[in-house]
Protein backbone atom coordinates (compact mmCIF):
# COMPACT_ATOMS: atom_id res chain seq x y z
CA UNK A 1 0.00 0.00 0.00
CA UNK A 2 1.27 3.35 -0.58
CA UNK A 3 2.11 5.57 2.55
CA UNK A 4 -0.45 7.99 2.02
CA UNK A 5 -3.46 8.69 0.17
CA UNK A 6 -4.33 12.02 -1.18
CA UNK A 7 -6.70 12.87 2.11
CA UNK A 8 -3.62 13.84 3.78
CA UNK A 9 -2.20 16.56 1.36
CA UNK A 10 -2.70 20.26 1.67
CA UNK A 11 -3.92 21.13 -1.71
CA UNK A 12 -4.59 24.56 -1.33
CA UNK A 13 -3.13 26.68 -3.71
CA UNK A 14 -1.16 24.14 -4.91
CA UNK A 15 -0.31 22.34 -8.78
CA UNK A 16 -1.62 18.72 -8.74
CA UNK A 17 -0.32 16.77 -11.54
CA UNK A 18 -3.03 14.01 -11.34
CA UNK A 19 -2.48 10.56 -13.59
CA UNK A 20 -5.78 8.98 -14.71
CA UNK A 21 -6.64 6.45 -16.72
CA UNK A 22 -8.85 7.64 -19.55
CA UNK A 23 -7.49 4.85 -22.17
CA UNK A 24 -11.05 4.42 -23.00
CA UNK A 25 -13.05 3.00 -26.24
CA UNK A 26 -13.65 6.24 -28.45
CA UNK A 27 -15.39 5.46 -31.76
CA UNK A 28 -16.10 8.43 -34.33
CA UNK A 29 -15.43 10.70 -31.55
CA UNK A 30 -17.93 9.08 -29.47
CA UNK A 31 -16.55 7.55 -25.95
CA UNK A 32 -18.24 4.00 -26.11
CA UNK A 33 -17.74 3.58 -22.27
CA UNK A 34 -17.31 6.20 -19.66
CA UNK A 35 -16.05 3.97 -16.81
CA UNK A 36 -12.78 4.40 -16.10
CA UNK A 37 -13.22 8.44 -16.35
CA UNK A 38 -16.26 8.13 -13.94
CA UNK A 39 -13.85 6.18 -11.85
CA UNK A 40 -11.58 9.46 -11.18
CA UNK A 41 -14.27 11.96 -10.82
CA UNK A 42 -14.01 11.85 -6.93
CA UNK A 43 -10.12 12.02 -7.32
CA UNK A 44 -10.67 14.91 -9.36
CA UNK A 45 -13.72 17.15 -7.27
CA UNK A 46 -11.67 16.45 -3.91
CA UNK A 47 -8.47 18.62 -5.61
CA UNK A 48 -10.85 21.08 -7.09
CA UNK A 49 -12.72 21.32 -3.77
CA UNK A 50 -9.84 21.85 -1.55
CA UNK A 51 -7.97 24.64 -3.28
CA UNK A 52 -5.97 22.74 -6.16
CA UNK A 53 -5.74 23.03 -9.43
CA UNK A 54 -5.58 19.79 -11.21
CA UNK A 55 -3.60 18.72 -14.20
CA UNK A 56 -5.00 15.63 -15.51
CA UNK A 57 -2.95 13.60 -18.16
CA UNK A 58 -3.36 10.23 -19.06
CA UNK A 59 -2.64 7.81 -22.20
CA UNK A 60 -4.87 6.74 -25.25
CA UNK A 61 -4.17 3.84 -27.16
CA UNK A 62 -0.94 2.85 -28.76
CA UNK A 63 0.32 5.58 -31.13
CA UNK A 64 3.13 4.93 -32.54
CA UNK A 65 3.39 9.49 -33.43
CA UNK A 66 0.67 12.40 -33.06
CA UNK A 67 -2.89 11.21 -34.15
CA UNK A 68 -5.96 13.26 -34.00
CA UNK A 69 -7.79 9.77 -33.82
CA UNK A 70 -5.90 9.33 -30.78
CA UNK A 71 -6.82 12.90 -29.31
CA UNK A 72 -8.04 13.19 -25.45
CA UNK A 73 -10.65 16.17 -27.49
CA UNK A 74 -13.27 13.58 -26.72
CA UNK A 75 -12.33 13.29 -22.99
CA UNK A 76 -12.46 17.04 -22.22
CA UNK A 77 -15.62 17.48 -23.56
CA UNK A 78 -17.27 14.39 -21.42
CA UNK A 79 -15.30 15.85 -17.90
CA UNK A 80 -16.69 19.11 -19.04
CA UNK A 81 -20.00 17.83 -18.67
CA UNK A 82 -19.67 15.66 -15.99
CA UNK A 83 -18.00 18.46 -13.70
CA UNK A 84 -19.78 21.26 -14.99
CA UNK A 85 -17.21 23.25 -15.55
CA UNK A 86 -14.91 23.94 -18.65
CA UNK A 87 -12.35 21.22 -19.13
CA UNK A 88 -9.62 22.73 -21.61
CA UNK A 89 -7.21 20.67 -23.94
CA UNK A 90 -3.81 21.64 -23.68
CA UNK A 91 -1.96 21.10 -27.04
CA UNK A 92 0.40 18.71 -25.67
CA UNK A 93 1.65 17.35 -22.37
CA UNK A 94 5.00 19.27 -22.28
CA UNK A 95 6.20 22.53 -23.81
CA UNK A 96 6.22 26.07 -23.35
CA UNK A 97 2.90 26.60 -24.43
CA UNK A 98 1.11 24.17 -22.16
CA UNK A 99 3.30 25.29 -18.74
CA UNK A 100 2.23 28.85 -19.39
CA UNK A 101 -1.53 26.87 -19.41
CA UNK A 102 -0.80 25.23 -16.19
CA UNK A 103 1.09 28.77 -14.67
CA UNK A 104 -2.16 30.29 -15.31
CA UNK A 105 -4.26 27.86 -13.43
CA UNK A 106 -6.46 29.29 -10.49
CA UNK A 107 -7.42 27.45 -7.39
CA UNK A 108 -10.60 24.66 -8.85
CA UNK A 109 -9.25 25.42 -12.37
CA UNK A 110 -8.50 21.66 -14.38
CA UNK A 111 -6.80 21.23 -17.36
CA UNK A 112 -6.34 18.12 -19.57
CA UNK A 113 -2.79 17.13 -20.95
CA UNK A 114 -2.86 15.83 -24.30
CA UNK A 115 -2.00 12.29 -25.05
CA UNK A 116 1.59 10.87 -23.25
CA UNK A 117 2.11 8.52 -25.79
CA UNK A 118 2.36 11.25 -28.47
CA UNK A 119 5.80 11.37 -26.64
CA UNK A 120 7.78 8.16 -26.96
CA UNK A 121 10.01 9.10 -24.22
CA UNK A 122 7.20 8.14 -21.78
CA UNK A 123 7.04 4.76 -21.88
CA UNK A 124 10.93 4.97 -22.18
CA UNK A 125 10.93 6.45 -18.80
CA UNK A 126 12.62 9.29 -19.52
CA UNK A 127 14.12 11.77 -17.19
CA UNK A 128 14.41 14.60 -19.33
CA UNK A 129 10.27 14.27 -20.37
CA UNK A 130 10.17 13.08 -16.97
CA UNK A 131 11.37 16.33 -15.33
CA UNK A 132 9.32 19.06 -18.10
CA UNK A 133 5.74 16.92 -17.01
CA UNK A 134 6.61 17.65 -13.50
CA UNK A 135 7.29 21.36 -13.97
CA UNK A 136 4.91 24.08 -12.84
CA UNK A 137 3.33 21.16 -10.54
CA UNK A 138 3.98 21.29 -6.74
CA UNK A 139 2.26 17.86 -5.59
CA UNK A 140 1.57 14.32 -8.06
CA UNK A 141 -1.44 12.27 -7.28
CA UNK A 142 -1.90 8.62 -9.19
CA UNK A 143 -5.05 7.48 -9.68
CA UNK A 144 -4.82 5.18 -12.80
CA UNK A 145 -4.43 1.69 -10.86
CA UNK A 146 -5.00 0.33 -14.90
CA UNK A 147 -1.05 1.51 -15.59
CA UNK A 148 0.69 0.99 -12.11
CA UNK A 149 2.90 -2.33 -13.50
CA UNK A 150 4.09 0.13 -15.81
CA UNK A 151 7.35 2.14 -14.94
CA UNK A 152 6.54 4.80 -17.78
CA UNK A 153 7.41 8.65 -17.15
CA UNK A 154 3.92 9.40 -15.35
CA UNK A 155 3.85 6.96 -13.45
CA UNK A 156 7.18 6.53 -11.87
CA UNK A 157 9.54 9.30 -13.35
CA UNK A 158 7.77 12.09 -12.47
CA UNK A 159 8.15 11.01 -8.68
CA UNK A 160 11.80 11.95 -8.74
CA UNK A 161 10.79 15.07 -9.01
CA UNK A 162 7.51 15.72 -7.20
CA UNK A 163 7.89 15.42 -3.60
CA UNK A 164 4.37 15.65 -2.51
CA UNK A 165 2.46 12.55 -3.48
CA UNK A 166 0.29 10.42 -2.90
CA UNK A 167 -2.54 7.98 -4.56
CA UNK A 168 -6.29 8.85 -6.00
CA UNK A 169 -9.23 7.69 -3.97
CA UNK A 170 -9.36 4.91 -7.31
CA UNK A 171 -6.28 3.71 -6.40
CA UNK A 172 -6.78 3.41 -2.94
CA UNK A 173 -10.19 1.09 -3.47
CA UNK A 174 -8.17 -0.91 -6.19
CA UNK A 175 -5.40 -1.52 -3.59
CA UNK A 176 -7.57 -2.26 -0.91
CA UNK A 177 -9.89 -4.45 -2.74
CA UNK A 178 -7.28 -6.98 -3.53
CA UNK A 179 -5.54 -6.90 -0.17
CA UNK A 180 -8.52 -7.98 1.36
CA UNK A 181 -8.55 -11.26 -0.79
CA UNK A 182 -5.06 -11.65 -1.29
CA UNK A 183 -3.61 -10.69 2.64
CA UNK A 184 -5.59 -13.01 5.22
CA UNK A 185 -9.30 -13.43 3.12
CA UNK A 186 -12.38 -14.72 5.15
CA UNK A 187 -12.46 -18.54 4.57
CA UNK A 188 -13.49 -20.36 2.49
CA UNK A 189 -11.45 -18.53 0.09
CA UNK A 190 -11.71 -19.33 -4.03
CA UNK A 191 -10.42 -18.57 -7.13
CA UNK A 192 -12.45 -18.49 -10.23
CA UNK A 193 -9.83 -18.08 -13.05
CA UNK A 194 -10.33 -17.96 -16.86
CA UNK A 195 -9.16 -16.96 -20.16
CA UNK A 196 -7.58 -18.19 -23.16
CA UNK A 197 -4.15 -19.30 -22.19
CA UNK A 198 -2.47 -20.69 -18.75
CA UNK A 199 1.08 -19.16 -19.80
CA UNK A 200 -0.85 -15.29 -18.68
CA UNK A 201 -1.97 -17.15 -15.74
CA UNK A 202 1.10 -19.46 -14.04
CA UNK A 203 2.09 -16.96 -11.79
CA UNK A 204 -1.37 -15.54 -10.22
CA UNK A 205 -2.30 -19.72 -9.92
CA UNK A 206 1.16 -20.20 -8.26
CA UNK A 207 0.67 -17.57 -6.00
CA UNK A 208 -2.90 -18.01 -5.18
CA UNK A 209 -2.31 -21.58 -4.36
CA UNK A 210 -0.96 -20.15 -1.62
CA UNK A 211 -3.70 -17.82 -0.21
CA UNK A 212 -7.06 -19.63 -1.24
CA UNK A 213 -9.05 -22.88 -0.45
CA UNK A 214 -9.75 -23.71 -4.45
CA UNK A 215 -9.49 -22.78 -7.83
CA UNK A 216 -12.28 -22.67 -10.59
CA UNK A 217 -10.71 -22.74 -13.52
CA UNK A 218 -12.64 -21.93 -17.55
CA UNK A 219 -11.62 -20.75 -21.06
CA UNK A 220 -9.55 -21.96 -23.36
CA UNK A 221 -6.77 -21.90 -20.71
CA UNK A 222 -8.66 -25.46 -18.64
CA UNK A 223 -8.34 -27.72 -21.69
CA UNK A 224 -4.49 -27.25 -21.36
CA UNK A 225 -4.72 -28.55 -17.80
CA UNK A 226 -7.82 -31.46 -18.75
CA UNK A 227 -4.94 -32.71 -21.61
CA UNK A 228 -2.43 -32.37 -18.67
CA UNK A 229 -4.76 -34.73 -16.94
CA UNK A 230 -4.77 -37.04 -20.18
CA UNK A 231 -8.61 -36.11 -21.26
CA UNK A 232 -9.47 -35.82 -24.88
CA UNK A 233 -10.46 -32.20 -25.69
CA UNK A 234 -10.98 -32.34 -28.91
CA UNK A 235 -10.09 -29.41 -31.23
CA UNK A 236 -10.24 -27.19 -27.72
CA UNK A 237 -7.44 -24.48 -27.62
CA UNK A 238 -4.67 -25.83 -26.13
CA UNK A 239 -0.83 -24.98 -25.12
CA UNK A 240 0.86 -28.08 -25.58
CA UNK A 241 3.92 -26.36 -24.70
CA UNK A 242 2.49 -25.75 -21.39
CA UNK A 243 1.34 -29.50 -20.39
CA UNK A 244 4.04 -30.24 -18.10
CA UNK A 245 3.57 -27.12 -16.45
CA UNK A 246 0.12 -27.62 -16.13
CA UNK A 247 0.71 -31.19 -14.31
CA UNK A 248 3.01 -29.47 -12.10
CA UNK A 249 0.45 -26.89 -10.79
CA UNK A 250 -2.04 -29.24 -10.45
CA UNK A 251 0.40 -31.48 -8.15
CA UNK A 252 1.57 -28.47 -5.95
CA UNK A 253 -2.11 -27.69 -5.74
CA UNK A 254 -2.91 -31.03 -4.32
CA UNK A 255 0.40 -30.51 -2.10
CA UNK A 256 -1.24 -27.27 -0.33
CA UNK A 257 -4.42 -29.61 -0.15
CA UNK A 258 -5.99 -26.71 -2.78
CA UNK A 259 -9.11 -28.17 -4.67
CA UNK A 260 -9.07 -27.71 -8.14
CA UNK A 261 -12.14 -27.45 -9.97
CA UNK A 262 -12.25 -28.26 -14.04
CA UNK A 263 -14.97 -28.04 -16.52
CA UNK A 264 -16.74 -31.82 -16.44
CA UNK A 265 -18.66 -30.96 -19.31
CA UNK A 266 -18.89 -28.32 -21.91
CA UNK A 267 -20.23 -26.44 -24.98
CA UNK A 268 -18.81 -26.87 -27.75
CA UNK A 269 -19.50 -26.48 -31.86
CA UNK A 270 -17.42 -27.31 -34.99
CA UNK A 271 -16.32 -23.41 -35.66
CA UNK A 272 -17.32 -20.71 -33.22
CA UNK A 273 -20.15 -19.49 -35.38
CA UNK A 274 -21.33 -23.13 -35.85
CA UNK A 275 -23.99 -25.17 -34.42
CA UNK A 276 -23.60 -25.82 -30.93
CA UNK A 277 -24.05 -28.90 -28.38
CA UNK A 278 -23.11 -30.35 -25.19
CA UNK A 279 -20.86 -32.75 -24.80
CA UNK A 280 -19.50 -34.41 -21.12
CA UNK A 281 -15.72 -34.20 -20.11
CA UNK A 282 -13.92 -36.87 -22.71
CA UNK A 283 -16.41 -37.18 -24.84
CA UNK A 284 -15.91 -33.88 -26.91
CA UNK A 285 -15.26 -35.47 -30.43
CA UNK A 286 -12.10 -35.09 -32.66
CA UNK A 287 -13.78 -32.58 -35.11
CA UNK A 288 -14.85 -29.83 -32.67
CA UNK A 289 -13.52 -27.07 -30.40
CA UNK A 290 -15.18 -26.64 -26.14
CA UNK A 291 -16.21 -22.63 -26.17
CA UNK A 292 -18.04 -22.43 -23.02
CA UNK A 293 -18.62 -24.29 -19.98
CA UNK A 294 -21.09 -26.65 -19.37
CA UNK A 295 -24.66 -26.19 -17.18
CA UNK A 296 -22.97 -29.37 -14.84
CA UNK A 297 -19.30 -27.25 -14.45
CA UNK A 298 -22.04 -24.35 -13.98
CA UNK A 299 -23.66 -25.85 -11.15
CA UNK A 300 -20.67 -26.80 -9.57
CA UNK A 301 -19.33 -23.79 -10.02
CA UNK A 302 -22.12 -22.35 -8.34
CA UNK A 303 -21.99 -24.67 -5.68
CA UNK A 304 -18.21 -23.79 -4.47
CA UNK A 305 -19.43 -20.04 -4.78
CA UNK A 306 -22.59 -20.96 -2.00
CA UNK A 307 -19.03 -22.54 0.36
CA UNK A 308 -16.86 -19.43 -0.23
CA UNK A 309 -17.11 -16.40 2.06
CA UNK A 310 -14.07 -14.30 -0.76
CA UNK A 311 -13.51 -14.76 -4.52
CA UNK A 312 -11.83 -13.11 -6.49
CA UNK A 313 -11.94 -13.90 -10.40
CA UNK A 314 -10.07 -13.07 -13.32
CA UNK A 315 -10.80 -14.30 -16.82
CA UNK A 316 -14.18 -15.13 -18.79
CA UNK A 317 -15.51 -18.58 -18.39
CA UNK A 318 -15.97 -19.50 -22.45
CA UNK A 319 -15.84 -17.52 -25.40
CA UNK A 320 -18.02 -14.30 -24.49
CA UNK A 321 -17.51 -12.09 -27.23
CA UNK A 322 -20.03 -14.56 -29.20
CA UNK A 323 -23.62 -14.42 -27.38
CA UNK A 324 -23.80 -18.48 -27.27
CA UNK A 325 -20.54 -19.02 -25.56
CA UNK A 326 -20.89 -16.29 -23.01
CA UNK A 327 -23.94 -18.07 -20.76
CA UNK A 328 -21.56 -19.98 -18.25
CA UNK A 329 -19.54 -16.94 -17.15
CA UNK A 330 -23.16 -14.98 -16.85
CA UNK A 331 -24.59 -17.89 -14.66
CA UNK A 332 -21.87 -17.91 -12.47
CA UNK A 333 -21.30 -13.78 -12.58
CA UNK A 334 -25.24 -13.64 -11.65
CA UNK A 335 -24.86 -16.56 -8.93
CA UNK A 336 -21.83 -14.73 -7.24
CA UNK A 337 -23.29 -11.58 -7.74
CA UNK A 338 -26.09 -12.73 -5.78
CA UNK A 339 -24.48 -14.48 -3.38
CA UNK A 340 -25.75 -12.91 0.14
CA UNK A 341 -22.30 -12.74 2.46
CA UNK A 342 -19.30 -12.91 0.01
CA UNK A 343 -16.53 -10.72 -0.93
CA UNK A 344 -16.17 -10.40 -4.45
CA UNK A 345 -13.83 -9.17 -6.11
CA UNK A 346 -13.44 -8.74 -10.07
CA UNK A 347 -10.35 -8.65 -12.09
CA UNK A 348 -10.16 -6.07 -15.09
CA UNK A 349 -9.88 -6.55 -18.44
CA UNK A 350 -11.98 -9.29 -20.12
CA UNK A 351 -13.45 -10.13 -16.88
CA UNK A 352 -14.86 -6.80 -16.05
CA UNK A 353 -15.71 -6.62 -19.98
CA UNK A 354 -18.00 -9.58 -19.52
CA UNK A 355 -19.65 -8.53 -16.68
CA UNK A 356 -19.74 -5.23 -15.84
CA UNK A 357 -22.97 -4.58 -18.17
CA UNK A 358 -25.03 -6.87 -16.60
CA UNK A 359 -28.06 -5.80 -14.41
CA UNK A 360 -26.55 -7.02 -11.40
CA UNK A 361 -23.16 -6.20 -11.64
CA UNK A 362 -23.29 -3.62 -9.18
CA UNK A 363 -23.85 -6.54 -6.32
CA UNK A 364 -19.94 -7.13 -6.92
CA UNK A 365 -17.87 -5.95 -3.89
CA UNK A 366 -15.56 -4.39 -6.19
CA UNK A 367 -15.02 -4.69 -10.34
CA UNK A 368 -11.40 -3.50 -10.67
CA UNK A 369 -10.12 -0.82 -13.75
CA UNK A 370 -6.98 -2.52 -13.99
CA UNK A 371 -6.40 -5.67 -16.58
CA UNK A 372 -2.79 -6.27 -16.39
CA UNK A 373 -1.76 -4.38 -12.99
CA UNK A 374 -4.86 -6.79 -11.13
CA UNK A 375 -3.06 -9.82 -12.81
CA UNK A 376 0.44 -8.72 -11.81
CA UNK A 377 -0.86 -7.77 -8.24
CA UNK A 378 -2.59 -11.24 -8.10
CA UNK A 379 1.06 -12.66 -8.91
CA UNK A 380 2.61 -11.19 -5.97
CA UNK A 381 4.49 -8.55 -7.90
CA UNK A 382 5.44 -5.08 -6.66
CA UNK A 383 4.15 -2.46 -9.01
CA UNK A 384 6.01 0.13 -9.86
CA UNK A 385 3.11 2.80 -10.02
CA UNK A 386 2.33 2.24 -6.45
CA UNK A 387 5.86 1.74 -4.83
CA UNK A 388 6.83 5.07 -6.38
CA UNK A 389 4.12 6.86 -4.26
CA UNK A 390 6.61 5.96 -1.21
CA UNK A 391 7.25 9.03 0.43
Amino acid sequence: MPAQSITSLDLQNKKVLVRCDFNVPIQDGKIQDSGRIDASLDTIRYILQHGGSAILCSHLGRPKERSPELSLKPIAEYLSAALSQKIVLAPDCIGDHTGKMVEALKPGDALLLENLRFHREEEANDRDFSHELARHKQVYVNDAFGTAHRAHASTVGVTRFIAQRAAGFLMMRELEALRAVTENPERPSIAILGGAKVSDKIGVIKNLITKVDAILIGGAMAYTFLKAKGIAIGRSRVEDDKIELARELLALADSKKVKIVLPSDHIVAAEPEANLSTYSVSEIPSSMMALDIGPRTVEAFIAEIGRAKTVIWNGPLGFFEIPAFAEGTLKVGEALANQSGVKSIIGGGDTAAALAHAPWANKFTHISTGGGATLEYLEGIELPGVKALDV
